[in-house]
């Protein structure tokens, strides 16, 4: 059977995240919206995986998910349908066939995500403050933040998350783990970023974060404990102290979840590309 890999891009706000949910809850996902999709359109039961689970009101631009069909279908008709089946706030990007040793999660080298904040109070160079408004069209894609934020120490605390670092203090006790008696059960939490940055663009503050992987709101953390500098309840090298406490207490509060977006997902070419000879013996 054809491995099929889509990209998606999708706006969280009326989901509650990717991971299907107990089936009496009703409460609607975008791995389950996907899945009754694809069964509508082939009369297949399969279940897509994707390269990781974002959280209830958690967007994507580009979530990556695999999964097998048996039935034959060009790329482009599927993409297509889908599109067509699908609600207005998941669109398919993209669609290819990929080796079946392809896995959406099992397969990824390297993830990006982008946080944005809305500064409803943003603060001049010269000290002068301008009050903002978020309108309603902008307000569930970002942290409407009423605190005057220094960029420049949240810059200098970005940095401090670079390289391999062990990131308890920034990890939520992860649900699907809940009651399992050995702290072994959990993914490490040492991961390597490499990419930590903040700017100032369209109005919005945005922090993005590459990394070899995130552990439950570790991104969510990052940035609510950056606010805390900006706001000045930190101080502005506090980062290191709180990495080594390797206690999630001693970090800053969560941020919202309307201002995340996972931007790209990254895997090594040879996992990822499929020939032509065996996407046309697939379809």
């Amino acid at each position: 059977m054809p491995n099929w890999k889509l990209i998606l891009a999708y706006d969280g706000s009326s989901f509650h995240g990717w991971q299907i949910q107990n089936v009496q809850n009703g409460l609607p996902t975008i791995q389950g919206t996907l899945a009754q999709a694809l069964a509508g359109l082939t009369g297949e039961t399969i279940l897509p995986q994707g390269s990781g689970r974002t959280d209830a009101g958690v967007h994507a631009l580009g979530q990556v998910t695999t999964f097998t069909l048996q039935a034959p279908i060009p790329a482009e008709n599927l993409l297509r349908s889908l599109n067509r089946a699908l609600p207005a706030s998941i669109r398919v990007l993209s669609a290819e066939i990929v080796p079946d040793t392809f896995h959406a999660r099992h397969s990824a080298t390297a993830k990006t995500y982008e946080y944005r904040i809305f500064e409803a109070r943003l603060q001049h160079s010269g000290g002068a403050i301008t009050d903002r408004i978020c309108t309603p069209f902008l307000a569930p894609f970002v942290w409407d933040c009423h605190w005057p934020l220094n960029l420049v120490a949240m810059q200098g605390a970005a940095d401090d998350f670079l390289g391999l670092q062990d990131f308890t203090s920034f990890a939520a006790s992860d649900p699907d783990l809940a009651g399992r008696n050995s702290p072994s059960t959990g993914p490490s939490p040492l991961k390597t970023i490499t990419r930590s940055t903040l700017t100032r663009e369209s109005n919005l503050l945005i922090y993005r974060v590459s990394g070899s992987g995130f552990l439950h709101h570790m991104v969510r953390n990052i940035v609510g404990s950056l606010v805390e500098i900006g706001r000045g309840a930190l101080p502005s090298n506090a980062i290191l102290g709180i990495l080594a406490a390797r206690d999630r207490s001693a970090a800053g509060p969560t941020a919202p979840a309307s201002g995340l977006f996972l931007v790209s997902v990254d895997y090594d070419s040879a996992d990822n590309i499929a020939s032509s000879a065996e996407a046309e013996a697939a379809q």
